[in-house]
């Protein structure tokens, strides 16, 4: 009798072929959880928030002012992509394979995809991730354990592109929920000017533009902080969001 082995671990897409992909407009997805081929996607008509146009709501931003979750960046990648291919009601099954979760892993270990958490009590109820290339992000997936929880990831993620200088934010596939946030839809093509006009460095990183909101909020809650500082990271990201919008 011959023993079974562990299964092989599924071989991630090479880094460097996905950010091509993304340049040219096309990602990956699978059919299943355990599905270890994928099939690469072209939509049609592309779903972005513009920077600018992002609707945060008089109930959103209260939550985020109040700072009802403690936000990371890249704190828990892989637990947040698990999340977020986790069964969900009316959607047993997932586009996030265990080859796109390696495939992504190894971006995000690359320097090219991250992730924000949102956490309550120390336990994980909601984040987001996506793939980060020139001044463009385009978001993956979101989950939420908990009300408001991804809308408040989205929200940080905003002003993290804003503070870094990032052009792009791009959400695939247009929902209800995104059009509510703010999401506009377009042809592939004038997307693909967009990706290529937002080409180029950004003044930060997002994990350099999270840190600097959190370093400023912290500086602004000392006493020789200029009064009308926020001094709180959710009230500096609240503030930054209706000040433009």
């Amino acid at each position: 009798m011959h023993a079974i082995g562990p299964s092989p671990q599924p071989e991630p897409i090479p880094a460097d072929m996905l950010l091509l992909a993304y340049r040219s407009g096309i990602f990956p997805m699978a059919d299943s959880r355990d599905d270890p081929d994928i099939f690469w996607v072209e939509p049609r008509e592309r779903a972005i928030i513009p920077l600018e146009g992002f609707v945060c709501s008089r109930s959103l931003t209260k939550v985020v002012r109040q700072d009802r979750f403690t936000i990371t960046c890249n704190a828990a990648f892989a637990d947040v992509m698990r999340h977020c291919a986790a069964p969900r009601p009316g959607h047993p099954e997932s586009w996030i394979s265990e080859r796109i979760l390696a495939s992504y892993s190894s971006l995000h270990e690359a320097g090219h995809a991250h992730s924000l958490e949102c956490w309550k009590d120390e336990a994980l109820v909601g984040g987001l991730y996506g793939v980060s290339f020139d001044r463009v992000f385009c978001g993956e997936s979101m989950f939420s354990l908990a009300d408001n929880a991804s809308k408040v990831a989205l929200a940080w993620l905003v002003a993290m592109m804003r503070r870094a200088g990032f052009a792009l934010l791009d959400c695939q596939f247009m929902t209800e929920h995104l059009a509510s946030l703010g999401a506009v839809e377009m042809p592939q093509g004038r997307y693909l000017e967009m990706v290529a006009a937002a080409d180029g460095t950004p003044a930060m990183t997002l994990p350099e533009a999270y840190a600097g909101l959190v370093a400023e909020a912290s500086s602004a809650s000392s006493s020789s902080a200029p009064a009308g500082s926020a001094s709180s990271p959710g009230k500096l990201i609240a503030q930054s969001l209706t000040q433009t919008s």
